[in-house]
C-alpha cells in the first residue's frame, strides 16, 4: 500500500473514533433527558461489519496485492461527496445523532437537512462508504462481502427496529408519510 492509501484509511480510522466519540457524548446527554435504547442486542453485528470492512481491506491489500484501479477517482469522489452528506447528517440531528437507536420520551423526528427528503440518509451514506472505500484501494472482495453482510444487517434488522422504536414512541408516520429509505 502507499502513502496515499494508508493515508485514505488512517483519514477513516481517526474520522470513525471521533464519530464514536461524538455518539457517546451524545448518548450521555440523551441518558439524562430519560432516553431508552432500541437494538441493543444487533448493535455488536454493526460494529463487526464495519470492523471486516477494515480487516478485508487490510488482507487484501497486505496479503493478496490488491492495488487501487485505475479509475479509484471515481469511488474516490462519492465517497467524499458521501462524508458531505454525513456532516449534514450530524449538523442536522445535533446532539440526536447517534450511532445508536435512543429515543427520548416526547421526542419527535427530526425532519431537517437531509432528513426532508428521505428517512435515513445516514445509512445512504454508510452505504456508499462500504462500496467507494475498498473500490478506491481494489478491495472488491470486501466490498463485496462486507456490502453484502450490511445490508443484511440494516434492512433486515436496524432499519425495522429503528422504524418500529420511532413507530411505537411518536406520530412518525405522520412526520415522514413520503419519505422513503
Amino acid at each position: 500500500m502507499n502513502r496515499l492509501e494508508w493515508g485514505i484509511l488512517l483519514f477513516v480510522i481517526v474520522q470513525r473514533v471521533g464519530e464514536c466519540w461524538l455518539a457517546e457524548r451524545h448518548t450521555r446527554w440523551m441518558k439524562k433527558r430519560g432516553a431508552v435504547e432500541f437494538g441493543r442486542r444487533h448493535y455488536p453485528l454493526l460494529v463487526l461489519v464495519h470492523a471486516l470492512l477494515f480487516v478485508g481491506m487490510g488482507v487484501e491489500c497486505l496479503v493478496f496485492g490488491a492495488t487501487p484501479p485505475a479509475w479509484w477517482a471515481i469511488p474516490f469522489l462519492l465517497f467524499v461527496l458521501a462524508q458531505g452528506v454525513r456532516i449534514w447528517c450530524i449538523r442536522s440531528l445535533g446532539r440526536y445523532w447517534n450511532t445508536r437507536i435512543l429515543l427520548i420520551p416526547g421526542q419527535e423526528p427530526q425532519v431537517k437537512g437531509p432528513y426532508k427528503y428521505i428517512r435515513h440518509p445516514n445509512y445512504l451514506v454508510v452505504i456508499i462508504e462500504l462500496i467507494c472505500l475498498p473500490l478506491m484501494l481494489g478491495a472488491v472482495v470486501t466490498m463485496m462481502v462486507v456490502s453484502a453482510l450490511n445490508a443484511l444487517v440494516l434492512f433486515r434488522v436496524r432499519i425495522p427496529a429503528e422504524e418500529q422504536a420511532w413507530s411505537e414512541w411518536t406520530h412518525y408516520e405522520e412526520w415522514m408519510p413520503t419519505r422513503r429509505m
